[in-house]
C-alpha cells in the first residue's frame, strides 16, 4: 500500500499550479490509488470524463439557481481532479503518449471556454448588462494570448535551435532540483508547512487552477459578476506582460532566459 502511494506521489507534477498543488492533485492521487490498476480505465478515458463533467457543470450554471450553482461548483473541482488524474495514471503506468498530451491540452482550453461562456450567460441573466459578456470574452481572449505567446516562443526557439527542447528540459530539471522544497510523504511537518506557504504565491499567477477556485467560490457565494472583473483584469495584465516579456527576450536573443521553465 505505502509503496503504491509513494509511486503515485512521484507522478505529481513538480511544478503544479496553485489549487492543483495542494488540493486537486493530491485528491487525484487518492482517487488513482483505487483505479490506477483497473486496465479498462485509460488516461484518455479519464480526460474525456473530465471534459464531460465540465460540460455538465456548465449546463447547471446556465440553468441558474443557487442549488445548481452549488452542484456546478463541486463538479468543476471533480473535473479538475480528473484532469490531474489522467497524467498521473499515464506516468504511473509508463504509457504517456503524444496524443494523450495533445488531448489533455486541448480539452483544458475547451473547459476554460465553456465555463466562462456559461458564467457570462448566468451573469447577464442576473444583471442584464452586456458588459459582463465583454468581461468574460476579454478574459478568455487574453488567457488564450498567454498560452499562444508561450508556445509560439517555444516554436521560434526550436526553429533556430534543434536542441532547444533538450536544453530546456535539462535546465528545468536542474532548477527544480535546486529550488523545489521537498514535501509530501515522509518529509515531515516543517517541510510540508514551508512548502504550503511557498505555494501560495502561485495564486497571483491567475492560471487555470486558480480559475477553478475562483469559479467555485463565486458560484457558492453568488459573486460571479465580481469574479468576472477579477478574471478579465488579471488576464489582460498577464497577456500584455507575457507578450512584452517574451518579445523582448526573443528580440535581444536572450536564449539563456528562454531555456528556463516558461510560464503562461
Amino acid at each position: 500500500m505505502n509503496q503504491k502511494l509513494s509511486r503515485l506521489w512521484e507522478t505529481k507534477n513538480k511544478d503544479d499550479e496553485w489549487w492543483s498543488s495542494f488540493v486537486t492533485s493530491p485528491l487525484a492521487i487518492v482517487a488513482n490509488w483505487f483505479v490506477v490498476d483497473v486496465k479498462w480505465i485509460s488516461p484518455n478515458l479519464i480526460t474525456l470524463m473530465s471534459l464531460l463533467v465540465a460540460f455538465a457543470s456548465s449546463i447547471l450554471i446556465v440553468m441558474g439557481g443557487q442549488s445548481n450553482f452549488y452542484i456546478a461548483a463541486a463538479l468543476i473541482n471533480v473535473s479538475h481532479i480528473l484532469d490531474c488524474m489522467d497524467g498521473q495514471m499515464a506516468k504511473y503506468r509508463g504509457t504517456s503518449s503524444r496524443f494523450g498530451n495533445y488531448f489533455d491540452k486541448v480539452t483544458d482550453q475547451i473547459q476554460i471556454f465553456i465555463w466562462f461562456s456559461a458564467i457570462a450567460y448566468a451573469s447577464y441573466s442576473q444583471v442584464q448588462d452586456i458588459n459582463v459578456v465583454f468581461l468574460a470574452f476579454t478574459g478568455v481572449a487574453f488567457y488564450s494570448l498567454r498560452v499562444y505567446v508561450k508556445y509560439v516562443t517555444i516554436f521560434i526557439e526550436v526553429e533556430h535551435d534543434n536542441e532547444y527542447l533538450t536544453k530546456s528540459s535539462s535546465a528545468a530539471a536542474s532548477i527544480w532540483k535546486e529550488e523545489t522544497l521537498r514535501a509530501g510523504l515522509g518529509n515531515g511537518f516543517k517541510n510540508n508547512a514551508l512548502w504550503f506557504l511557498k505555494e501560495q504565491r502561485k495564486f497571483f499567477l491567475f492560471n487555470e487552477a486558480v480559475f477553478v477556485f475562483m469559479l467555485s467560490v463565486a458560484l457558492v457565494f453568488d459573486a460571479i459578476v465580481s469574479m468576472l472583473w477579477v478574471f478579465a483584469i488579471s488576464q489582460v495584465y498577464f497577456g500584455v506582460v507575457r507578450s512584452w516579456q517574451r518579445g523582448r527576450q526573443v528580440y535581444l536573443n536572450q536564449h539563456g532566459e528562454l531555456l528556463k521553465p516558461m510560464a503562461k
